[in-house]
Formats: structure tokens, sequence, C-alpha cells
């Protein structure tokens, strides 16, 4: 999940060299050649409650799943990524984390203060159909592969920092309102309501009442809502008709889940839905 780097043996010898110049590199002339920014590429499978305790290192690193739901702790805030999203980790920036949904995750091992990328703070990105094709092709091709450069420099170009305007969901600290946000990042379709979950807990609905109120800044059914519409952004993004992800994120009527949509967004659902040529 999010180890400290561990790169193959090779990727820590002397760090290999391609006879193009990654984007952002200096200039080379015939008798120098550009040495990449990735250490090493790493896919393993993230299971559920996995968990990595508090840590950093040098190397930046680059997370992202097509199928994973992370809940992590980078920089002193609190990171809902779920499928079809990464998360970028400066060098010496701790961070934390645990997996809430299962499935293969990718993890780029970049050298300290070497390639384009500029991000001096975690920052979260969308992962496209193209950009996650290139990101499984670098992941798959042997270091010395001669379309390795090519397929490094348009991964850079691609990889775009989600508007300011992103849905953020803050996730409570408190370990029985934790238990119930990650439930439901986890699974949004879940339609316990607030009394259900409170002896789910065993506590009480008004202590669940305020505590999301004082942790999240909103009323359970508020912030319920915040997970749910941010998961039908992801699955939209993906192709999936707006009635099957208002079924997916716990809407039985797809007009309630369009207004709820709308009033969060201020777009409807089929604005996310991928365009045709």
């Amino acid at each position: 999940m999010w180890k400290a780097p561990d790169c193959a043996p090779t990727h820590l010898r002397e760090p290999r060299v391609t006879n193009n110049a990654p984007e952002g590199s200096a200039p080379t002339d015939a008798g120098s050649r550009a040495v990449s920014p990735i250490l090493c590429i790493d896919g393993d499978i993230a299971q559920d409650r996995e968990q990595l305790h508090l840590h950093a290192h040098p190397e930046p690193i680059l997370k992202w799943s097509s199928t994973v739901t992370l809940m992590g702790s980078v920089a002193g805030r609190d990171w809902l990524i779920p499928p079809g999203h990464g998360l970028w980790v400066p060098g010496d920036v701790e961070h934390a984390g645990s997996v809430l949904h299962t499935g293969e995750m990718v993890t780029i091992t970049f050298a300290p203060n070497r390639g384009p990328l500029t991000w001096g703070e975690p920052t979260c990105f969308t992962v496209g159909s193209l950009l996650g094709e290139i990101i499984t092709h670098l992941h798959h091709t042997d270091p010395g592969d001669r379309t390795r450069p090519a397929a490094q420099t348009l991964m850079f170009q691609l990889l775009t920092p989600l508007p300011p305007h992103h849905i953020h969901v803050t996730v409570p600290t408190d370990p029985r309102a934790r238990a119930i946000a990650e439930q439901l990042v986890a699974h949004p379709d879940d339609l316990r309501e607030l009394a259900a979950w409170a002896d789910h807990v065993h506590t009480s609905v008004r202590t669940l009442s305020r505590l999301f109120r004082a942790e999240t800044g909103l009323s359970f059914a508020a912030w319920r809502t915040q997970v749910r519409i941010r998961a039908a952004v992801s699955m939209l993004a993906r192709g999936t008709s707006v009635n099957a992800t208002a079924r997916a994120v716990g809407h039985r009527k797809p007009s309630l889940f369009i207004a709820a949509f709308r009033r969060m967004t201020g777009q409807t659902p089929g604005t996310y839905l991928p365009q045709l040529p």
C-alpha cells in the first residue's frame, strides 16, 4: 500500500539513462544522455483494512488505482482517494493510510529534486483512460524499452491537479464517527440512517449528530450526500449511466439523485459522462 519506496535492485543502482530526455530535463548533446526521474514503478494488491503507520521518505511518490478506495492522512490532513483518482505526495512529507476497498494499486517513486512535477503540496488528480493506459504501459515495460521516454513525457503532460471546486470530503476523527465514515466511503449505497448507525457503534443518535457537525461542519445527511456525489463523479467519468450511478450510490429515484447532484456541483450528472467524438 503506502509503503516506503522499495525499488528493485536494478533501479537502485546508478540511475538508468535514456537516449531521449524526459520533459522538463535539461537539454542534452550528442555525447550525453538524460536521466529518468522515475526510480521505480510498483504494483501490488491492497487488502481491505490494510494500514500503514505515519512515516516519511525523501522520494516523492504518486499513488493511483482504478479500483481501490483509500483513506489517507497526509501533511496533517485527511484525504479520501476513490477509484480513478490518484495522490501526489512530495518527498519528506509525513503520510499514513488505510484501505477501504481492496484492489490493485500502482506506486511510482521519483528521485528527489528531479523531473518536471513541481507540486510542492500533496495534490489529488484524476486518471482518465489514456493516462491509466500510459501508467500501466510504464509499469509493464522494461526500464530500457525504447518507448518509455515518450510515454513518460506524455504521462507528465496528462497529470493535471484537480480544480479548487473539486468535492472535498472531511473525515471525522472520533473513532465512532470515523468507523461510519469509512463504511460509507467504501459502500456509498448503504441505506442505514443515523439511528441504525448509532446502534452499530454503540452510542446515541444525539452524540453521533453532534460529532458529525463538530468534526465535519455538516450534518450527517449532508456529509453522506457529499460522499455519494463524489463517488458518483468517478462512476460517471468511467461511463456508468446516470440511472446505474444513482442506484450505486444509494438513490432509488434517479430524479432525486439528479437534484442532489445539481445542488452540490451546479451541473447535471450527464455533464460528467465521457463525450463521444
